[in-house]
This record gives structure tokens, sequence and C-alpha cells, in this order.
């Protein structure tokens, strides 16, 4: 029920990793939810590829995997499992942040992120959840659910059921980044640049700033991978700006 053998990064190389990085040696079971009719699927949306998670192939526990390039229409039956709170507030393998009450999930093979219905084989029941992550390295299982995901199908007690998968969503082939210009705690100084870079180069533009942070961040994007982030780069360095620093969505 709450095998998994950490995150994988750029290269995927989970047999090397160690349990000392999370904050608990053994997995365990979340805070209840106490209303589990009150779970939505998760929101199925239009993605690029994520920039981390998506290696040709990687190799765990001395097997090989390779990371499907094409996914629509992608059906799979199977085992089931879900992992907890040992995972809660780590990374997952496109580098976003584990939480346990989100409707995400874990398969070996699919592009990241991706969108899959679950069915349980023996009573209909369905979930949609978004794939972020890799695993379960587990003989015979071919998914792990977020605990909310495991509640909304009704595994969380049994701790695997029998079920097939089917992509309903693939990210888009070419990934896209931002990229982070400058920092002002003076947000005229933002602004003042916002409109430079706006008149500058074709992609949006736009000032963030954290709550409870004194920082207004101006970002370009987003902006694809290759040829047209080359040439953007390249233009802020002939018009003497500062030096982008690239980030990925999971990062803004």
């Amino acid at each position: 029920m709450f095998l998994r053998y950490g995150w994988l990064g750029m290269f995927v190389l989970l047999a090397a990793c160690s349990t000392s990085r999370y904050q608990h040696e053994q997995d365990f079971i979340p805070r209840p939810i106490l209303n589990p009719d009150a779970l939505q699927d998760a929101e199925i949306k239009a993605e690029p590829r994520s920039v981390l998670g998506n290696p040709v192939r990687y190799e765990v526990l001395g097997k090989e995997y390779q990371v499907m390039s094409q996914a629509a229409g992608f059906k799979q039956q199977g085992y089931a499992s879900w992992y907890g709170m040992k995972f809660h507030g780590h990374a997952t393998s496109n580098g976003e942040t584990y939480d346990v009450y989100k409707m995400t999930a874990a398969h070996k093979t699919l592009p990241l992120p991706s969108y899959v219905r679950v069915t349980r084989k023996d009573n209909g029941a369905s979930v949609v959840v978004r794939v972020n992550d890799r695993g379960p390295f587990h003989e015979g299982r071919i998914i792990d659910l977020s605990y909310a995901a495991a509640v909304k199908l009704g595994i969380d007690k049994a701790g695997t059921a029998e079920v097939e998968l089917e992509t309903l969503s693939v990210p888009t082939e070419q990934s896209q980044r931002w990229l982070q210009v400058s920092a002002f705690s003076n947000p005229d100084s933002a602004l003042k640049l916002q409109q430079q870079l706006s008149q500058l180069q074709p992609w949006p533009v736009n000032i963030s700033q954290r709550k409870g942070s004194q920082l207004h961040k101006v970002r370009i994007g987003p902006v694809p991978d290759g040829e047209a982030m080359i040439a953007l780069v390249e233009l802020l360095r002939q018009n003497q700006l500062p030096e982008p620093v690239l980030l990925a969505q999971h990062q803004l």
C-alpha cells in the first residue's frame, strides 16, 4: 500500500535515493478526510510537457523503463495502490510538491503531467487524477494514488484494488518556461521594466509578488523551449538587461 522509492529527478535514478531525505522513515496514514463525498476529480487542463520527470528512459532497482512519447488513448489494467504522509511535502518527479489531499498519482511511463481516469473493476467507482510522479515500483501495481484519490475511489482502507486506467489528456510535446528578468522592492521599478520588456519582445510579461514578500518579480512567459527561448535570451543580452533566471511552471 505504501511502497515508494522517492523522487525521480532529471535522470530518474531512484535506486540511488536514500530514505534519509524524508522526514519520516515509515509511511503512515494522513489525517482523515471528514467529507469524502465532497472530493472532486482533478480538473483537466491543457499543459505542456514537464521539464523534469520525462527522460527518454530511466532505471530503478535494475529495471529499465521507457517514458511514452505517445500516450493518447492509452489503457492499462492492474492494481492501484496509494502513498501517504512519508512523502507529503516532498518533491514529485516533475518537481512539484506532493500533497496527499490533491487528486494526483504516480505512473511508471506516462508523460508528465497526464490526466487519467482510474476505474475499479469490482464496483465501477472511478476517479480522475493528474499524474505528476513516477511509480509504483512494485510488481503488479500500475498506479500509485494520492490519499485523497484513494479515499474517493474507496481503497484507502483496503490499500489496493484492481483497476483499469485510461488517459484523458496528455501534455503537449513542447515544454514551456518562464524567464525571471529581475526582482524589485520598489513596485514602480518593476512596472517600468515590465513596460520595457513588453515593447522589446512578443511574449507576455507579468509582475509576481508572493504573499508576505516585498519583492516584485518581473517574468516573461510562458515561452516554448528551444529556438524561441534561445532567441529571447540573446535579445535580452543584446539590450544589456539582467541575466534572466530560467523557471519551470512549478517554480512560479
